[in-house]
């Protein structure tokens, strides 16, 4: 694969007028200016946000100093209707036309509108997917602001702490699904969304989907190239939402007291089930043998027969074991800890309690996860490039 050289970057805007002057300025600010903008501006016809997709159209009618390609799903006639709607259809346009005009040697940076970054940010995503140029895709480190507004704030931190701590054992146990996803934190070349059929349109988690296809067929970077990742993280805002389904946004809208049942921690028990479960993928190419993900895999799949259908189709322990691999993908490892109540960590073991400690302990908090899960990602990056 020659060096990759240019840049698409590919944003869907809903309602986004206030925080659309700043991505342009973040954008003019780069130090690296071989790059492409892609905005897809979109909503149900006449639904949410159409008066402000009308001003951030007409503001982007304005701009002459960036090279824009501006899809209009907004206008009248426009708008999404049917099923087919959402961020996730918005950005599968946006990949879908960056695709048309570039060959397979582009790079796509997928952003949201509220996001900040660091003027060397796209010159250090290209340095790093260059000295990686096998990598099918790179999660790209994320910090989420905090507001200032401590009622935002306890569940943002909540939330992050929560995917920081899962990404972390994920980390542990050497997992292939060792990512968090986020739609503002993605970047891939064309030839490997191409290899993977694309992203399927989901009004919610599309990006975390996207990632495990990129995850199944190659591998999802980690670590940077650079000696450090400060110019490798986006800051995307916690601002509470409900334009999808889950995510940050609906988190931070629920508030603390559904934190526990929808974002618990799950403790180091459930994680080591899972990686003894993978471990034993080499043994099942032999013969049956119980796992610790055995009986949830039944039932989930509706069958007693786990193994040997993958053993007709894939005939060397390594084809099988990556068969195995994909059949417990990142989807299945969360529903299985899902399923356990005892590899549910109560609030209560943990270091801190977000309803009553000082929002500053929450962010030490949070800063000592970002720093491991920093460390991890150098670590079993180099272990994955060994």
């Amino acid at each position: 694969m020659p060096p990759y050289r240019h840049i698409s970057v590919a944003v869907p805007l809903l309602a986004e007028r206030d925080n659309l002057p700043l991505l342009l300025s973040r954008l003019r600010a780069q130090t690296f200016r071989d790059f492409s903008l892609y905005l897809c501006v979109n909503n149900e016809e006449h639904g949410f946000g159409f008066d402000e997709n009308q001003e951030c159209l007409r503001l982007l009618q304005q701009v002459t100093d960036l090279p824009l390609v501006v899809i209009d799903r907004s206008s009248p006639g426009q708008g999404w209707t049917g099923k087919k709607k959402g961020v996730g259809w918005a950005r599968k346009l946006l990949f879908e036309r960056i695709m048309a005009e570039h060959d397979d040697g582009e790079l796509v940076v997928s952003l949201d509108a509220d996001t900040d970054f660091d003027p060397d940010y796209l010159g250090a995503v290209l340095h790093t997917m260059n000295a990686h140029p096998a990598s099918s895709a790179f999660a790209v480190p994320y910090y989420h602001p905090l507001c200032g507004e401590e009622s935002l704030d306890r569940p943002l931190l909540r939330y992050e702490c929560y995917m920081r701590h899962y990404l972390i054992n994920l980390l542990l146990i050497s997992s292939p699904y060792a990512f968090t996803a986020l739609g503002s934190a993605i970047v891939f070349p064309l030839w490997a969304y191409r290899r993977v059929g694309g992203i399927t349109p989901l009004q919610g988690g599309e990006d975390f989907y996207l990632l495990q296809k990129f995850a199944k067929t190659g591998i999802v970077e980690l670590t940077f190239a650079l000696a450090s990742h400060s110019h490798l993280t986006v800051r995307p805002q916690g601002r509470p939402s409900q334009r999808v389904p889950f995510g940050t946004g609906p988190a931070v809208a629920a508030g603390l007291d559904v934190m526990a049942t929808r974002y618990p921690f799950y403790s180091p028990d459930g994680f080591a089930a899972v990686k003894a479960t993978y471990d034993a993928f080499p043994t099942l190419y032999d013969h049956d043998v119980e796992t610790p993900m055995s009986a949830f895999l039944r039932q989930q799949l509706a069958t007693d027969d786990l193994w040997q259908p993958l053993r007709r189709n894939f005939h060397t322990p390594q084809h099988f074991t990556h068969a195995c691999a994909e059949r417990v993908d990142g989807l299945r490892i969360l529903q299985y800890l899902k399923s356990d109540p005892a590899f549910r960590l109560p609030d209560q073991a943990l270091p801190v309690n977000f309803r009553t400690d000082p929002v500053t302990e929450l962010d030490a908090f949070r800063n000592r996860l970002f720093e491991q899960e920093m460390s991890l990602r150098q670590k079993c990056a180099s272990s994955a490039h060994a």
